[in-house]
């Protein structure tokens, strides 16, 4: 945990010419960027990223990660091996706690056929951190998202009762954020969380999310153990392709996306 963290804190340290070689584009999204405001005149967000695939298999291209510093595509590879284990478990806690099979929701996101992704953040010093958000309020579209946040700058919030509570970290702990496909399948018995970063003036900060996501063309729709007529279901099945082309085109509006699909109960 920590050198996953400290290698990637290196990169984002090194001359903007050899982060620029890792430049992401629109139709692949992976690689190094910049996160603005989608929308004219809203809060900017105040971000650079990185964003790379680990499953499937067929997505994973080692010429997309960071060669500097000298160890970073090995320790990120042997990271996220470690946490697509680490998801697969609580996937099991989840299950059982829904009063499901423990391999249900495994299952239901395509068993060992999954995706899995990296999003590294970096969150400079802000001169003026009452005009921005290090990322703009949202759910996460995917299943599960484990997030490893800065030892020492708390910059997560979650939107509780109305309010933004922020989220202090703890040393060698991860964070795990339900995310859409989960409050789908579990019949809004689990909800995802409503979630956004603010920026320190004085300080940088740098946070690994890891989403563990269903396969993408497998429709997503409430567990039928869990419909009953008291809690019937909200949702149509959609896959995971096409719930994130639909939130693509909203851009990020807290947790509207995932609310907006419910049909009145």
């Amino acid at each position: 945990m920590d050198q996953a963290r400290e290698v990637w804190r290196e990169f984002f340290h090194l001359p903007m010419e050899l982060k620029q070689a890792y430049a992401n584009s629109p139709k692949t999204y992976e690689g190094y960027g910049s996160r603005l405001g989608v929308e004219k005149g809203a809060i900017l967000d105040w971000s650079d990223y990185y964003f790379l695939h680990y499953l499937p298999l067929c997505l994973k291209d080692y010429n997309k990660w960071p060669a500097l510093p000298a160890s970073c595509r090995e320790v990120i590879n042997e990271y996220g091996k470690q946490l697509v284990m680490l998801a697969g478990r609580l996937m099991k806690i989840l299950s059982v706690n829904l009063g499901l099979g423990e391999d249900y929701l495994q299952n239901a996101f395509g068993g060992e056929d999954i995706g899995a992704c990296l999003r590294v953040n970096f969150y400079p010093k802000c001169p003026q951190p009452d005009l921005t958000l290090g990322l703009s309020s949202h759910s996460d579209p995917g299943g599960m998202t484990l997030l490893l946040p800065d030892n020492h700058v708390p910059g997560l919030q979650v939107r509780k009762d109305g309010n933004w509570i922020t989220v202090k970290p703890a040393p060698h702990a991860f964070i795990v954020n339900i995310g859409d496909q989960i409050q789908i399948l579990s019949n809004a018995i689990y909800k995802s969380v409503e979630h956004r970063v603010i920026v320190n003036s004085s300080k940088e900060r740098v946070s690994l999310a890891f989403f563990y996501n269903p396969k993408s063309d497998i429709p997503i729709g409430p567990a039928k153990e869990l419909v009953t007529p008291g809690n019937p279901a909200p949702y149509t099945p959609m896959t995971f392709d096409q719930y994130r082309l639909f939130i693509r085109t909203m851009g990020p509006q807290g947790k509207s996306h995932v609310d907006s699909l419910m049909s009145p109960r």
